[in-house]
């Protein structure tokens, strides 16, 4: 395992991320994934990385098998059925990889005896057994059991080509109360505690927003990695966001929270990939 960078996250420190190679044979561009990590699936925060076409499956590092479940016979209880027929490895540093939606005729049985195996050894082949049944495709995952928490596989993985670009949808101030507010066309408000929310990209989510008031960065969301709080999935800013308001419905984004006190106030807000290209967007309020 190929150690690259050792960063810092909020409420996490000193965390080593380690270079995986790529899990499946057919080589993805940047933009071109079916799904994405950290973007609203299913009703919850995804913490999947969903390949765009059938592929060999091929295991991304060094490790051991753990488990091999399948839709039929799993009585593991362990992972959710919504993975189909699945295979996770464990590696060094206490990091799972998960390998969803593999056709079952195509899993070596020597895999279903626990053992050792190695970075690029042939695990299957995409299948049409989880949740995105009638896409045929690699569903990938990275555990740290350590931290309780799950990794973006893309910050692990190489990145080939193009980002998908990044754009601003109407922003929306939302209260305390619920009230909600148009920045673009409602620049007079009462002071107060907002969420500052956009109207999402259905594609994929930004790598990370950012909120900042008068030049000052007030809050800063992640999607390096979702922790679990509270039997929730959440994505850290200032605090951890579950689902209910990283997306509140359909429609809406959460960039992060702000305070607005009386006077004039700049928000500024910054959308980044994750190559970080920034997109900005700033708002002048008036603010009683």
């Amino acid at each position: 395992m190929k150690k690259i960078l050792t960063f810092c996250i909020a409420l996490f420190s000193n965390i080593c991320i380690f270079a995986f190679d790529w899990p499946q044979t057919e080589v993805v561009q940047s933009d071109k994934f079916y799904s994405y990590f950290g973007q609203l699936r299913g009703g919850t925060i995804s913490n999947s990385l969903i390949f765009s076409d059938p592929s060999e499956i091929k295991a991304a590092d060094n490790g051991k098998v753990a488990v091999v479940i399948t839709d039929f016979q799993d009585d593991t209880n362990f992972f959710p059925s919504t993975l189909g027929n699945s295979i996770i490895l464990t590696h060094k540093d206490n990091l799972l990889t998960v390998y969803g939606n593999i056709d079952y005729d195509t899993i070596d049985e020597s895999l279903k005896e626990t053992g050792e195996i190695e970075s690029g050894a042939k695990l299957g082949y995409s299948g049409n057994t989880a949740w995105q049944q009638g896409h045929s495709s690699l569903e990938f995952q990275v555990i740290d059991i350590k931290n309780n928490t799950a990794i973006n596989p893309r910050i692990l993985m190489p990145r080939v080509g193009l980002e998908l670009p990044l754009y601003y949808g109407e922003v929306i101030l939302q209260n305390k109360n619920g009230k909600q507010f148009k920045v673009a066309t409602q620049n007079v408000i009462p002071s107060g505690i907002y969420r500052v929310y956009r109207k999402r990209q259905k594609i994929a989510a930004p790598y990370r927003t950012r909120v900042a008031i008068n030049g000052t960065v007030v809050d800063q969301i992640s999607y390096d990695v979702l922790m679990q709080s509270d039997l929730q999935l959440c994505a850290m800013g200032k605090k951890n966001y579950p689902k209910s308001v990283l997306y509140p419905n359909e429609e809406l984004q959460l960039m992060g929270e702000t305070s607005l006190t009386p006077g004039k106030n700049s928000l500024q807000l910054t959308l980044a990939d994750i190559l970080g290209k920034e997109a900005h967007a700033v708002y002048i309020l008036n603010v009683y």
